[in-house]
C-alpha cells in the first residue's frame, strides 16, 4: 500500500473541517479502471482508521458510528492512494474492490442507472471477462479453447493478427485497419492472462519508460 500514517496526517491537517462540519465527503474510484464506485463522508476518526487497515471505512450517518465498507459483506475496499481537493472540502479515494461495491450486488452504486461506460472501464472489464474464461469449458467458448490450446497457439494468433494489422495500414484499408487492430488487442489481452500478467503491467512499463 503506498499509503502511509503520515499521509493521513498530513490530510488531517488540510481539510476544512469547519467548512465540512466534521464530515468529509469521500469519492471512491476503482484504481485500475478509474470506474467510480461510491460516494461516503469521513470524519477525522475515519480516515486515520483507513490509513492504519488499508480498508476504507468511512462515519455512517444513519448508524453514526464508523463503519468500514465490507464489513458484513466482505466485499471490502482496499485503500490505493487518496487526494484533497483545490477547495480542502473532498476527498478523492483510489482503491481495489474487493468484489461488487453497491449494497444490491452492483460494482458501483451507479449501475442502475445503464450508464454508458467509459473506454477505460469497458477495456478492464473486458479483461476481467477474459481472466474468468481461463478455467472454464474449453466448449463454451472461443477464448477458453484459446486458453485450453495452450501459450504456443495464443502466441501464435497474436503474430498472424500484428501482420494482419500490418497489411491493412499499408493497403490503407482503414476499415480493415481497425478490425484487426481490434483482434489484435483481444489475443494480447489474453496471451497476457495466459502468462499471469494484465494490462496494468504493460502501462506501468509505459509509464515507467515515459518517466
Amino acid at each position: 500500500m503506498s499509503f502511509q500514517t503520515s499521509d493521513v496526517s498530513a490530510l488531517i491537517e488540510r481539510i476544512d473541517w469547519q467548512k465540512v462540519d466534521g464530515l468529509v465527503p469521500v469519492i471512491v474510484q476503482d484504481f485500475l479502471s478509474s470506474q467510480v464506485l461510491m460516494m461516503g463522508y469521513m470524519n477525522q476518526d475515519a480516515l486515520v482508521t483507513t490509513g492504519e487497515t488499508g480498508h476504507v471505512t468511512f462515519f455512517s450517518r444513519t448508524k453514526q458510528r464508523l463503519w468500514t465498507k465490507g464489513e458484513s459483506s466482505g466485499n471490502v475496499l482496499k485503500l490505493v492512494n487518496a487526494a484533497l481537493d483545490c477547495d480542502n472540502d473532498t476527498l478523492l479515494v483510489k482503491v481495489t474492490p474487493v468484489g461488487p461495491t453497491c449494497h444490491t450486488g452492483t460494482t458501483t452504486c451507479w449501475d442502475g442507472d445503464k450508464q454508458e461506460e467509459s473506454q477505460l472501464v469497458w477495456l478492464h472489464q473486458l479483461e476481467q471477462l477474459l481472466a474468468d474464461r481461463k478455467n472454464a469449458d474449453p466448449d463454451s467458448s472461443y477464448t477458453a479453447s484459446l486458453y485450453a490450446r495452450g501459450t504456443k497457439r495464443i502466441s501464435q494468433k497474436v503474430g498472424e493478427e500484428g501482420v494482419e494489422v500490418a497489411l491493412a495500414a499499408t493497403s490503407g484499408d482503414k476499415a480493415e485497419l481497425v478490425c484487426e487492430s481490434a483482434d489484435l488487442i483481444y489475443h494480447l489481452f489474453v496471451l497476457l492472462q495466459d502468462q499471469g500478467l494484465s494490462f496494468n503491467d504493460v502501462i506501468n512499463k509505459l509509464k515507467e519508460r515515459h518517466q
